[in-house]
């Protein structure tokens, strides 16, 4: 049995219902579509679908498509950093050795948006090793603009020229990983702190990238990761980090968020640490043995 592959495209828009349900439209005509996150402070949203990769690409391309169509950078005001309306798009590998099948389908998808949608194509993760989002984020969309202009970089695919409009599309594949926030009540200087405390580059996590948000619709600041290496950075250890680190700045940590779909080892790993069970892992979860089973199965 082969595995569909998922797809987590991240547009910036997270606020406008109608532009949130015609890109739902858009990818779930093709793809299934199986979740839905949208972050009005961030003004981000994050769709999760799966699908084979004939069907994934056409479910990307009409998404990309509609971003493209619907979304004004001009006007985009949010938490999250972003350089395109569609932002990033990585393709991800259900089963555990199919990586070099996400990798041709993200390259595929590359020259689609490059070549159909004209909109200038960078690519990171698997596609371009040490390359990830924040390689391209870290000055914003007018940074990376200026960067284009000066001959630093140039997109793989798609017009050397970036549109203020919509922007880029980073594309790439990658492992599944855990987009997760904690949120508290405190200063944005505390939650930067932390965030430099967690996140590898800085002697933290390994696999943990972290910044520091404010939420002003929200009241709230918040530890924003991305955890791509689950198994190394345990989510329940992640988080008692935080609270520490929280209380020690006087702030008062109210909850946590996932955003979209995480993998069914890491929530047994917390599980597990939650329930004081010894040597509690995936391989106690019946339905995580039984995918296991089918993988095997399917390579026979």
């Amino acid at each position: 049995m082969l595995l569909p592959l998922e797809s987590v495209p991240n547009f910036s828009e997270g606020r406008d219902g109608v532009t949130l349900d015609a890109l739902a439209g858009a990818l779930s005509a093709h793809a299934r579509l199986l979740d839905v996150h949208a972050d009005a402070d961030h003004n981000r949203s994050v769709f999760t679908l799966v699908a084979h990769e004939g069907d994934l690409l056409e479910a990307l391309v009409a998404g990309i498509a509609c971003a493209r169509d619907r979304i004004d950078l001009r006007r985009h005001q949010g938490a999250h950093p972003r350089v395109g309306a569609a932002d990033v798009v990585p393709v991800v590998p259900v089963g555990a050795d199919e990586m070099e099948r996400a990798k041709r389908a993200a390259l595929e998808l590359a020259g689609r948006i490059g070549d159909e949608l004209a909109l200038p194509v960078f690519l990171y993760g698997e596609l371009a090793p040490g390359r990830g989002p924040a390689f391209y984020r870290r000055e914003g969309l007018e940074g990376l603009r200026r960067r284009v202009a000066s001959g630093e970089l140039a997109p793989t695919f798609g017009p050397s020229r970036i549109d203020e409009r919509w922007g880029a599309v980073l594309v790439g594949a990658r492992r599944p990983l855990i987009a997760f926030n904690v949120n508290f009540r405190g200063e944005l200087v505390a939650a930067r702190e932390i965030a430099s405390i967690v996140r590898e580059r800085d002697g933290g996590f390994p696999g943990v990238r972290a910044l520091g948000l404010e939420l002003t619709r929200a009241g709230l600041v918040q530890v924003s990761m991305n955890v791509e290496d689950w198994e190394a950075a345990a989510l329940h250890e992640l988080v008692a980090t935080i609270e520490r680190e929280a209380a020690a700045r006087g702030a008062d940590v109210v909850g946590s968020e996932l955003v979209g779909l995480m993998p069914g080892g890491a929530a047994a790993a917390a599980a597990g640490a939650a329930l004081r069970i010894d040597g509690f892992d995936a391989s106690r979860v019946l339905e995580l043995r039984l995918l296991e089973a089918c993988e095997a199965d399917s390579r026979s």
